[in-house]
């Protein structure tokens, strides 16, 4: 942690911010991992759409630990050093995501091409916090991105399984670069 400057006490919420944006990459590699597992359900529905839920679902439970062996690939730090006074939000964030798991799941039950749009509108609310958490108000544009989309989706182009997945997966790996962006240039200030 020594080499990238993170500061463990005492400090402000800039400083805090400014360490998840470098720890992380502004979401860099998170992004990317969830952009690379919506395209790989996205691609799953065009053949099965239980598939593809499954493949969502079963895959979302590791971003995580994918996304910390992405950073040790990158020769970077994996997670915030311990006390580290973002990583009880950072868990809470965490585990916002399964627990509304049961709503995408009873939207999809009642109209199953629904399934995406349900997901992609708690995707954006899940990150939501995450303007905080990091600092950046791209989450927000992100957010605000995804919960749009999901809505029109399910209401104006609902017969299209496929669409919402393919549509998040561009949209994250696309955040994953702007984001990592974003810290790299408030970091080189």
């Amino acid at each position: 942690m020594q080499g990238y400057g993170l500061a463990v006490k005492p400090m402000t919420i800039n400083d805090a911010q400014r360490d998840v944006r470098t720890v992380f990459l502004g979401g860099f590699a998170g992004q990317l991992v969830s952009g690379a597992i919506w395209l790989a359900s996205a691609a799953t529905a065009t053949w099965q759409s239980t598939g593809a839920i499954a493949v969502l679902v079963v895959g979302g439970m590791f971003i995580f630990p994918l996304t910390q062996l992405l950073l040790r690939l990158m020769g970077r730090p994996a997670s915030l050093p311990k006390g580290h006074p973002m990583n009880g939000l950072a868990i809470q964030i965490a585990f916002s995501l399964p627990l509304i798991l049961p709503l995408i799941f009873a939207a999809t039950a009642y109209h199953r091409t629904w399934f995406y749009p349900a997901f992609m509108i708690a995707l954006g609310a899940h990150y939501l916090p995450f303007m905080f958490l990091y600092g950046m108000w791209q989450f927000g544009a992100l957010a605000a991105t995804l919960i749009s989309c999901g809505l029109a989706i399910g209401i104006y182009f609902p017969c299209v399984f496929s669409l919402g997945g393919w549509l998040t997966a561009f949209m994250l790996v696309v955040f994953a670069f702007a984001g990592r962006s974003v810290a790299l240039a408030r970091r080189e200030r």
